[in-house]
């Protein structure tokens, strides 16, 4: 069954109920396949401007019969479309208090999917007898709710009925047309998504963009060769795929793949990881232990974040890569290894050296080959595609097909500045399916916060300003500092993933400093 709830927020069916209102005093609703309407479903009731039907509405029993009666337009529908398929599809059924219900079918894929309605008028005035029968039955159904003595009835005319029903086929044909280049843009993905493996990716890297593809295309010329690259971009944009691309498509696809990332350990503990050590080195060193290098032997080491290493291991470094030998701590033999490495930071290396915080002889055996990843935030054409691979990638089992996403959170995601880049899209996706349970397709309501007001999506919260947003207006100088500092340390958890010790020591503070601050502005992982 198709969820028609997305539709009731289209800007042309907002604009009919609130013309419809102020014209005639009827409300226009949606129901669904089976007659249920669907503000009843979310718990919210409009009455038309007839205080009988506000009466009978506000009452348990008038209110099932109500809906029975909508239930039952719904089955005149099905019956006037299988006998007049052609021509105008609106129709008028009377309901239980012997009001009109005027209602136009939403017809997709040849089935009903729901209707558009609107009740509580009649075609003549009420007798005043009439009028007195259908208060006292309004009355036992809903003995509590106060009827005026003179009840409102909202009468129209034949040429009233002709108009309502225009403007409510105007509404369905909207919605048909909406529906109709929603399924057209999911086939585009669905066809883009079959072509990706032979335009749009590269391994497991999936882009259409321009961006994008002059990375595809360096990528093409470079697998084959045997020197050193440095990959630049932000966290969370994809450095290691890379890597692991140029790794598996190179003559070393069959020998090992070593990652390590520098800004993991201290020192001493890095060294070791890289170099290995003998027995008796250190404490705790109770027997040799191979180094990442020599595991990588004959294959490929990747070195993510190389801007952290200290200039001490640099020089280490250096020699692995000028003359391929190294020394293990604590032990006195050189050791010969064979490893192509392939080096990534998102630090500007260039002006480390100027600072000479990098050495500048290891800075250019790295930059024999550099590659810059662009930030998602310069990749607005590839969020579809990207949205439709992880919609894949982390559909669970036994689906006949994976989740698809309504426009207005695709809108909102193009919107957003995706501060933690790929890395923050596939986990905002992976969270929409997880909240979104079996839906078909996963709403704006679902999207985190941050997102939506990004996007305008929602109303701003005065007291927590989205990342990036000027800090201005009124209040103490503290606040603004506050509210500074907040934003800062929200957009680097994103970017770090929650790698509180990493984002720690981009901040020059300490962790338990950081933690502190954390708990202070309520910045739980859960946000």
């Amino acid at each position: 069954m198709i969820d028609l709830r997305p539709y009731a927020k289209l800007h042309s069916v907002v604009l009919l109920k609130d013309i419809i209102r102020r014209w005639w005093g009827v409300e226009l609703a949606i129901a669904d396949a089976r007659g249920y309407v669907l503000d009843h479903a979310d718990g919210k009731i409009v009455p038309p401007a007839n205080d009988l039907c506000r009466a009978a509405l506000f009452s348990k029993e008038g209110f099932r019969r109500c809906n029975e009666s909508v239930k039952l337009a719904g089955v005149r529908l099905k019956s006037a479309i299988d006998r007049t398929p052609r021509g105008r599809l609106a129709v008028v059924h009377e309901c239980h208090l012997g009001f009109d219900i005027i209602a136009a079918p939403i017809v997709l894929e040849g089935e009903i999917a729901g209707f558009l309605f609107v009740g509580g008028a009649v075609r003549q005035p009420m007798s005043t007898t009439a009028l007195a029968a259908v208060t006292a039955k309004v009355k036992e159904l809903s003995p509590r709710e106060p009827i005026p003595s003179t009840p409102r009835v909202i009468v129209l005319t034949d040429a009233d009925y002709l108009r309502i029903m225009d403007l409510l086929e105007v509404g369905v044909q909207d919605i048909v047309n909406t529906w109709a280049e929603i399924k057209s843009r999911e086939r585009e993905l669905h066809a883009v998504a079959r072509d990706l493996g032979e335009r749009y990716r590269f391994e497991n890297i999936v882009g259409n963009s321009r961006s994008m593809q002059e990375v595809f295309r360096l990528l093409e010329k470079i697998v084959q060769s045997e020197s050193t690259v440095l990959i630049h971009g932000e966290s969370g944009t994809g450095k290691e795929l890379v890597a692991r691309a140029i790794h598996s498509n190179g003559p070393r696809a069959k020998k090992p793949f070593v990652v390590q990332n520098c800004s993991a350990f201290n020192d001493n503990l890095l060294e070791s990881a890289l170099f290995g050590h003998a027995k008796g080195a250190f404490t705790g060193a109770v027997k040799d232990k191979k180094g990442l290098f020599e595991v990588a032997d004959g294959g490929t080491f990747f070195l993510d974040e190389v801007g952290d290493m200290s200039a001490a291991l640099q020089v280490k470094l250096l020699r692995v890569l000028q003359e391929g030998t190294f020394t293990p701590v604590g032990a006195t033999e050189v050791k010969q290894v064979d490893v192509r490495v392939i080096a990534a930071t998102h630090k500007d290396l260039e002006k480390m050296v100027e600072r000479a915080e990098f050495r500048e002889d290891l800075y250019y055996r790295l930059n024999v080959i550099k590659m810059v990843v662009p930030p998602l935030r310069d990749r607005i054409d590839d969020i579809a595609l990207l949205c439709e691979h992880f919609l894949r990638k982390h559909d669970r089992a036994g689906r006949s097909r994976p989740s698809r996403l309504h426009s207005d959170v695709l809108g909102a995601f193009q919107q957003y500045p995706w501060p933690g880049n790929i890395r923050e899209l596939e986990n905002e996706i992976e969270r929409l399916i997880v909240l979104g349970g079996d839906v078909e397709e996963l709403g704006i309501d679902a999207v985190s916060q941050r997102i939506r007001e990004a996007g305008g999506r929602e109303p701003r919260n005065r007291n927590h300003a989205p990342p990036g947003a000027t800090v201005a207006g009124s209040g103490s100088l503290k606040d603004a500092v506050e509210a500074l500092e907040r934003d800062i340390i929200n957009q680097g958890l994103i970017r770090t993933h929650w790698n509180k010790s990493q984002l720690a020591k981009e901040l020059g503070i300490s962790r338990s400093n950081l933690i502190q601050k954390c708990t202070y502005y309520g910045l739980d992982r859960k946000e």
